[in-house]
């Protein structure tokens, strides 16, 4: 599911929010003296304001993994039978790697602002449900 701009969404689990408070005035290069929670219940409403899709990274391993599957799949039928085999372990060796990276590869965050006039920005959108 992808939110839209516009779109009416209700938070779908509790959330508490907590850190340190700077007071109104005080530099903000200067931590608070004060800590502070807030706690949202599930089913609050707002609007989505903001969409940001992020594109993870490909590390080392996911980027080995990708050229050797390819050697495999091109040219593996006329590889020699160790030669394949290698390959293949090798292959199979860094796809754990590859499924991890499919798993995370493409990240959805929204600027949320909702009824009770909080906004919560860089939420994941999994975190809404559509209303």
């Amino acid at each position: 599911m992808t939110l839209n701009v516009g779109q009416r969404v209700r938070l779908a689990t509790d959330l508490r929010l907590a850190g340190t408070v700077t007071p109104a005035g005080e530099p903000p290069e200067e931590k608070g003296a004060f800590a502070a929670s807030l706690a949202l219940a599930a089913g609050v409403e707002g609007t989505v304001e903001r969409v940001d899709e992020h594109q993870r990274q490909q590390g080392h391993e996911v980027r080995e993994y990708l050229r050797l599957k390819s050697l495999l799949d091109d040219f593996g039928h006329q590889m020699p039978p160790a030669s394949r085999a290698q390959l293949e372990e090798q292959v199979a060796d860094l796809e754990e790697h590859w499924v991890a990276y499919r798993r995370r590869m493409h990240h959805v965050t929204v600027r949320v602002r909702l009824d009770n006039g909080f906004v919560l920005d860089e939420a994941p959108q999994e975190a809404f449900t559509t209303t």
